[in-house]
């Protein structure tokens, strides 16, 4: 097993770690930008970019699909127009994209096969208007692609500088397992990051898919880690009439069926005096394995709020607070001692 030690250092307050096993730093938070087009414009996710390079955030995640209008590339395109305006934007940005989703209606304009994942990089650094993908992510597992042909398409990328590490996204432990042993009988670096839903609504991963992160080597970048806004005071945003997408579809559902914990969490989250929101994010911060989880702020204050969350330590009785209101799977801990003897 890898044995991946935080070295810590802050920049502007910021505190920044290891990715994984590889020697790059990065912010403990990690900017999402789903939201930059379909619900924040381009000026003001311009200033949102701003914003995080002043908090010492250098980490920007992306993908290919964001924006949602089919082959656009939408929020890459505006990401690429704001490096585009200089000032040592790109030199600072650690930046992370993602390939796999459809980007048009042919049948090889999706996926994990060689032909389509050299071309959606081409065309995420033509978007970018970069020469370089710093963190290159499958987006998905391909059920039908083999390993000896992802990782020769990779491995092209690499040589030729077009993509430095390569990350997965959504993948099941065993699958992590499968793409490291194949990455090693290339003599090829493979991944070294996993990005996943984990929160403490959703802490499946902590039971086979974290374990083979740690023993791999990759570092787990967590994603909804306030879980769709459960998790970020949504009975108090409910009470004042804020939060109207809780009212309805899914999310009432998640809601309804958590209701009980949710009431606790907000009432021990009061009693710490810190927002529901940044307490989510500094269990996540406190998980073994955890380099950054990702934030996706519509607004500059949104923002503003959630890097104090690095700054938030919770002690050991917060902690087992939090157990017991979002008790992890079986006794705990990894499989299968989360439920054998």
């Amino acid at each position: 097993m890898f044995r991946i030690l935080p070295t810590g250092g802050r920049v502007k307050g910021m505190e920044f770690t290891n990715l994984g096993r590889t020697g790059l730093r990065v912010s403990r938070l990690c900017l999402g930008t789903m939201n930059f087009g379909p619900q924040t414009n381009e000026a003001d996710s311009f200033a949102i970019m701003d914003r995080a390079l002043e908090h010492g955030l250098n980490f920007f995640d992306t993908a290919n699909v964001y924006g949602w209008k089919l082959g656009e590339g939408v929020t890459e395109q505006i990401i690429g127009r704001w490096l585009a305006q200089g000032g040592g934007r790109r030199d600072k940005v650690v930046l992370a994209t993602k390939v796999y989703g459809r980007m048009g209606d042919w049948p090889n304009e999706r996926g994990l096969s060689a032909h389509h994942i050299v071309r959606a990089c081409e065309a995420s650094l033509r978007r970018l208007g970069v020469e370089t993908i710093d963190l290159y992510q499958m987006h998905h597992i391909s059920r039908s692609t083999p390993w000896d042909e992802i990782w020769q398409a990779m491995s092209t990328l690499v040589a030729s500088g077009k993509v430095i590490y390569v990350g997965s996204s959504n993948f099941a432990g065993w699958h992590l397992a499968q793409a490291q042993e194949s990455a090693s009988r290339r003599n090829f670096l493979g991944l070294v990051s996993e990005q996943c839903l984990y929160n403490l609504v959703a802490r499946g991963p902590e039971l086979e898919l974290i374990p083979a992160a740690q023993n791999y080597g990759l570092g787990i970048i967590p994603w909804s880690p306030l879980h769709g806004g459960l998790l970020g005071g949504v009975l108090r945003r409910l009470a004042s009439g804020e939060a109207t997408r809780a009212k309805e579809g899914r999310a009432a559902e998640d809601l309804a069926k958590h209701r009980e914990s949710i009431e606790g969490y907000e009432k021990l989250c009061a009693d710490l005096g810190h927002e529901p929101s940044n307490v989510a994010l500094a269990w996540l911060l406190s998980r073994p394995g955890v380099t950054a989880p990702i934030i996706g702020p519509r607004t500059l204050t949104q923002l503003d709020e959630a890097v104090e969350a690095v700054d938030i330590e919770l002690d050991k009785a917060t902690l087992a607070k939090l157990d017991d209101l979002f008790p992890p799977h079986g006794k705990g801990g990894p499989a299968p001692e989360a439920w054998a003897w």
